[in-house]
């Protein structure tokens, strides 16, 4: 042991020689709580917080009444503070009461934020999907649109038993969301086009696609005469209510959910999105079809998004759609996607969150008076905030984390228990890596 004291950090150990490890290099907990402050999550948080603060600061000062104080300011200051939480507190209360609770409704608030998130949900597994990837899918407002006519056409067209009606409408749905995003897809794969470019293209073809076809006979409700709207939805094709504004979509989307986690990590597919997604190269050089898997990434994304449609169809417009039925899921999905990092609890979360700020927005302008364009505000910040790790960190001084998983940290700490304190299974002081126990030595 006195050799191992005089070896110092400029002078290696002679060959041989076995170095002591500390307690700290030796725990698979080193650094957590640096992950935790610097991790993922508390950062979702921190620009949440934020964007709500700078949002809140927007409708203080363009209040009449906070605007009223400032001009005798100096003379009476508290007037503008007592002003300013006034506006404050009234748009988050009427936030509460509009998404949450209400005295006089109960939680009857909370299924309209439901209602509002089920897209939300499973549009935003949709570009989280081709995130995976490494492919950044724009196109979720085309690709709702095609689904809603895909399920639009099969939910008031045909006529089947109830359930029945319900899976194969919202099933031609998955289908036409799948096939307009696997055109972009297949183009990314075959000839290099950016798919960013391809998928906004693609939006005005089918938003323009669907206006004139929602004119034509085949599709259009009768009566409605020059506009484009089209024909309501028989009864057995609705999706049934599960709890106040709220309907089965709701349950079909956290189906969603973890169908997204069964193929992103218990499937071979997954496992190759994810490589594509890490690095193309060395994926080619594995022997993983890139362009193929590139394909079937944008195509398994459209699904989930054609799920979106499907569920705005039977759900909210079973008296017929027009082409506004999209309501922008496939931009606020992007949003979705971002805060929920990825992962499908994540992404269950951010769209209850979107969820709420739009079913509260509407009793915020009607109570309050503040326009609802400050949730699109609100929205956009987070985004930025989510974009952008190192201002999150450097507003909070929080640390920088050490990209270990938490999940590999409770793998580690197992097999550290599995071989015991002192590893000497065999009687030779040697653990199962061969290596002397430093601790023993």
């Amino acid at each position: 042991m006195s050799q191992l004291q005089n070896v110092t950090a400029e002078t290696p150990p002679p060959p041989g020689t076995q170095v002591p490890v500390t307690a700290s290099e030796q725990s698979p907990w080193h650094g957590l709580w640096r992950d935790i402050l610097g991790g993922g999550p508390l950062r979702s948080i921190l620009a949440i917080v934020l964007a709500l603060l700078i949002g809140s600061l927007l409708v203080v000062f363009t209040s009449d009444d906070v605007l009223e104080t400032t001009g005798y300011f100096f003379s009476r200051p508290m007037d503008l503070f007592t002003a300013a939480g006034g506006v404050i507190g009234g748009a988050f209360r009427a936030l509460w009461e509009g998404a949450i609770y209400s005295p006089r409704n109960g939680f009857v608030p909370l299924t309209n934020t439901l209602m509002w998130a089920t897209p939300l949900i499973t549009a935003g597994l949709g570009v989280a999907f081709a995130f995976r990837a490494g492919l950044f899918n724009i196109g979720g407002q085309g690709q709702i649109l095609i689904a809603a006519l895909f399920t639009g056409f099969v939910g008031a067209s045909l006529q089947l038993p109830f359930v029945v009606h319900v899976l194969v409408a919202a099933f031609a749905g998955i289908v036409g969301g799948s096939i307009w995003a696997g055109i972009a897809g297949w183009l990314k794969a075959q000839t290099g086009a950016h798919e960013v470019i391809v998928t906004i293209m693609l939006n005005w073809i089918a938003f323009w696609g669907l206006t004139y076809l929602l004119k034509t006979p085949a599709f259009q409700a009768e009566g409605a005469g020059g506009n484009a709207k089209a024909k309501p939805i028989v009864e057995s094709a609705q999706l049934p209510d599960l709890v106040g504004a709220a309907d089965w979509g709701f349950i079909l989307a956290i189906i969603a959910a973890f169908v997204y986690w069964w193929i992103m990590e218990r499937t071979t597919i997954g496992f190759k999105v994810r490589a594509v997604g890490l690095n193309p190269s060395a994926a080619r050089t594995a022997g993983i079809n890139v362009a193929f898997i590139t394909f079937l990434t944008m195509a398994i994304a459209g699904a989930f998004i054609g799920l979106a449609g499907a569920t705005q169809v039977l759900g909210r417009a079973t008296a017929g759609y027009d082409p506004g039925v999209h309501a922008g899921i496939g931009f606020d999905a992007i949003t979705v996607a971002l805060l929920g990092a990825g992962h499908p609890v994540g992404i269950i979360l951010a769209g209850l969150l979107f969820g709420a700020l739009k079913a509260g927005s509407f009793p915020m302008q009607v109570v309050e008076g503040i326009p609802i364009d400050i949730v699109a505000v609100i929205q956009g910040l987070i985004v930025l905030f989510i974009a952008a790790p190192p201002l999150i960190r450097a507003i909070f001084r929080l640390p920088k984390p050490s990209g270990i998983r938490l999940l590999d940290r409770i793998r580690a700490a197992r097999e550290g228990q599995d071989d015991g304190p002192s590893s000497t299974k065999d009687g030779t002081g040697k653990g199962s890596n061969g290596k002397k126990n430093e601790v023993n030595a």
